[in-house]
């Protein structure tokens, strides 16, 4: 195995690298190298490690090298990038090992001293007006991932053609020979390396509190809060804006609240999973507090827990939080008349449809994109070009990630946690609860069941047979062998890897069935995984879970 003998040989930048190679059996190098990790419009993602298809300091400097020249080619005057990372392992290493290749490349560099959040990377980006942005980070996924990813001058993670034309960069590249690593420290001497500034930082929250839909509404802000970081990147701006305006009984997950990568008491620091809350909820139980938040570790997604009539506390789903939150900001801006003449709701096709419903009800345009936030940012700046930005009231995806504003591109758990905070204020001060509110949503737009199912494809095999199985899906509706799922007739089949709705191909299959439900299915863009997007609409909630159990037990016995 040629690159396994070359890497043997070479690998001396991280002395971690060489003892792991050295410990490999024939099973492990072909996993380490059957391929190069992928370059998508998320970036790089993947395993910490030595070899080719995992996050190490030279896939994290190829990619650079292949950024840089990207760079270089399509900002010819003052190219610059801001940078970021998160608390993962190696985070600090690969930000710095980046930051030194675009500076020998001769790209400017703002970054982050600290930690900061992936809102904060999209703010500086546009704030600082840069070339491009790039974030170190895994985002939601366990302690053995991290990742990378890229964002355009319009503080957007970057879309299909951008990516397409990095990667070629990349592809170009000898991953050993053709990388220009330049000196961190001498960079920052000379000026070339910048940090970034505390006034933008400050900036980012004051844009945060400016989202507040009050508009002089009285709310009682002593509200008992549980706040968790999963030792990520949350806990400066998300206290920060919390208490600058005013929410100050707030108590800290301490198991949880410094940044460490290796998520001790979380192994999947993911708010979307109960494991990852639950130590947050004992707390909230101890605490007798009103509600849980919790932020992932880039703080980009945000999740919530409320206590129920009984005392016990009940996790809400990224569906349900997201059609209170957009519930809540329709009716305050009609309210006091500050919704705009013609307002605008973005939401991801996974989304639940009854956001669509609630944003009808509320005179709202609502944009349907594919799945991921660089979507929602992409179609904000098409209403920015339009000078229309101020249309934009809300966008958000069911996998817990909101935003309100206009200021970054990117989902922003310091403003959802902000806004879901307002909100539970807001009704709780008159005598509501969020569970009660939900209730009221059900039984105005009918009960939504919705849930995501993942299913594991590891190695080279695996990305076979995940691919299998979705041509194998679209030959059996093609060829009409397949009509129904569990007995209910699918009315529409909607192929994005065709292209619909001028938006961008993509392979996700969203079947339509008779009665409003939906099933979407899609192979990840960052991770080894087929996913199942199931939304339900039942008469009763035992009725639309008696319907769910059916499909999710159909998508089982395909993907297993």
């Amino acid at each position: 195995m040629y690159q396994f003998k070359t890497w043997l040989e070479k690998a001396i930048f991280d002395e971690d690298l060489i003892p792991e190679l050295q410990a490999m059996d024939e099973k492990e190098k072909e996993d380490a190298f059957y391929r190069d990790l992928e370059f998508g419009t998320g970036g790089l993602r993947g395993v910490i490690g030595a070899g080719t298809n995992r996050m190490n300091v030279y896939t994290v400097a190829k990619a650079s090298q292949g950024l840089s020249n990207y760079i270089n080619k399509n900002f010819k005057d003052h190219p610059s990038i801001a940078i970021s990372r998160d608390s993962r392992i190696k985070s600090d290493l690969f930000a710095s090992v980046a930051a030194s290749i675009f500076v020998e490349n001769g790209i400017h560099v703002y970054i982050y001293e600290e930690i900061m959040p992936t809102p904060c990377l999209s703010f500086a980006v546009r704030e600082l007006s840069c070339s491009a942005g790039i974030m170190i980070t895994a985002s939601h996924n366990p302690a053995k991932y991290n990742g990378y990813k890229v964002y355009g001058a319009d503080g957007c993670q970057i879309t299909t053609q951008a990516a397409k034309e990095i990667q070629e960069e990349i592809d170009a590249l000898d991953i050993f020979e053709d990388c220009k690593i330049g000196d961190f420290e001498k960079g920052l001497k000379k000026g070339n390396i910048e940090y970034i500034k505390e006034e933008v930082y400050t900036k980012f929250i004051e844009h945060v509190k400016k989202e507040s839909v009050l508009y002089g509404d009285e709310v009682d802000k002593e509200v008992s809060i549980v706040y968790t970081p999963l030792n990520g990147t949350g806990l400066k701006p998300v206290l920060r804006a919390l208490k600058e305006s005013g929410y100050s009984h707030i108590t800290v997950v301490k198991e949880q609240e410094q940044p460490d990568g290796h998520f001790p008491t979380c192994p999947f620091p993911n708010p979307e999973i109960h494991e990852a809350m639950a130590l947050g909820m004992e707390y909230a139980e101890r605490e007798n507090a009103d509600l849980l938040i919790a932020t992932d570790p880039d703080c980009d997604r945000v999740g919530i827990a409320v206590k129920g009539k009984d005392g016990s506390y009940q996790l809400l789903s990224g569906n349900q939080t997201g059609a209170l939150l957009l519930d809540y900001i329709c009716t305050q801006r009609r309210k006091h008349n500050q919704m705009p003449e013609n307002p605008v709701f973005i939401k991801t096709i996974v989304t639940s449809e009854m956001a669509k419903e609630i944003a009808f009800y509320h005179g709202v345009e609502t944009i349907d994109v594919l799945t991921g936030f660089k979507f929602i940012g992409e179609q904000i700046g098409f209403l920015e070009k339009q000078k229309k930005e101020n249309d934009y009231i809300c966008g958000f995806e069911e996998s817990y990630g909101y935003l309100t504003g206009t200021y970054v591109r990117d989902k922003d758990a310091v403003n959802g946690s902000y806004m879901i905070t307002e909100m539970f204020a807001y009704y709780k001060t008159r005598g509501i609860s969020l569970l009660e509110k939900l209730e009221a949503l059900y039984q105005q737009y009918g009960y939504s069941l919705n849930t995501l199912y993942s299913y594991q494809f590891e190695g080279s095999k695996g990305q076979t047979r995940m691919n299998e199985i979705i041509t194998q899906l679209r030959q059996d509706l093609e060829n009409q062998t397949l009509t129904e799922i569990v007995g209910i007739p699918i009315q529409e089949v909607r192929d994005y890897k065709k292209g619909l709705d001028g938006l961008p191909k993509s392979n996700v299959l969203k079947l339509l069935l008779k009665g409003g439900h939906t099933l979407v299915i899609r192979p990840s863009g960052t991770e080894p995984k087929m996913k199942a997007y199931l939304s339900i609409k039942g008469d009763s909630k035992e009725h639309a879970q008696e319907l769910e159990n059916k499909i999710h037990a159909y998508m089982d016995g395909i993907c297993a």
